[in-house]
């Protein structure tokens, strides 16, 4: 288990087309894990931005009919490529835009990965999505995020990866179960945007892409776990900052000894 020193031994240029809500916390997330963020979604210029990057992420966060053209074709570009996509279809199954957005997305782009909430990973499995806003919508809790993450794994030939109190990764051979993380990570803008971030270093410094994907779920949620035993009793604000501390300390040996992570042949 080398992923996280491969991540800051490559130093991955991470280019992401994100929202502006969280971009910052996705460029600290990035620099924090060793990566190298650039922050790049005219039109114009994303063709060479990708074509020097280790990976691409998109994130719908905030859509607009502007970004969405420089998505296909930056999405495009790195497949020409070869640069791993990791796509974070925030609020997928809210509204008719960002509905036709995702599924021109996946019909037009080969993603490496795909990461959201059980609400957001189901409607992309083509099921009934109760989605309200961007966060999970306890509603969709009868749907197994097992089977959700298998479909879309296997519909999409990517690593499919559903964040929750318990997270699924899952590809067309391989599943694992991760249990870190706090449930006050929930209060934070921004974390599952930080872990797409993320991903995309994993991702892009990692041969095996998988595991990099396990790894970079789990390193985020230890992070969370040790911001929070740091800072529960000061506030949410602190927890924030804590997480990118803890992002910029983790190693494979933290990893290793924290990581609650299960794989299909273990019991979940």
């Amino acid at each position: 288990m080398n992923e996280n020193k491969s991540v800051r031994k490559k130093n991955p240029l991470v280019h992401c087309i994100t929202n502006y809500v969280t971009v910052n916390d996705v460029a600290n997330a990035i620099l924090a894990i060793g990566g190298s963020p650039i922050m790049a979604d005219d039109f114009a210029e994303v063709s060479e931005i990708v074509s020097i990057s280790n990976a691409l992420l998109i994130n719908i966060g905030t859509l607009n009919e502007r970004t969405i053209n420089s998505m296909l074709i930056a999405g495009k570009i790195a497949n020409e490529k070869n640069i791993p996509v990791i796509f974070d279809p925030v609020g997928a199954g809210v509204s008719s835009l960002r509905n036709k957005t995702v599924e021109k997305l996946l019909s037009n782009v080969k993603f490496s990965a795909v990461r959201g909430n059980l609400s957001e990973i189901s409607f992309c499995a083509g099921k009934n999505s109760a989605a309200r806003g961007v966060d999970n919508n306890s509603a969709d809790e009868k749907n197994s995020a097992v089977e959700v993450a298998k479909i879309v794994s296997e519909k999409f030939n990517c690593i499919a990866i559903i964040t929750g109190e318990n997270d699924i990764v899952a590809d067309e051979k391989n599943l694992a179960k991760i249990s870190n993380g706090v449930a006050e990570m929930g209060k934070i803008t921004g974390t599952g945007c930080m872990l797409s971030g993320i991903l995309g270093a994993y991702l892009g410094a990692c041969e095996d892409k998988f595991h990099a994907a396990v790894n970079a779920v789990a390193a985020m949620g230890i992070s969370g776990e040790i911001s929070f035993e740091n800072f529960k009793k000061i506030g949410t604000g602190s927890l924030h900052i804590g997480i990118i501390d803890a992002l910029s300390r983790i190693d494979d040996e933290i990893i290793s000894k924290r990581g609650r992570i299960f794989y299909e042949n273990e019991k979940f």
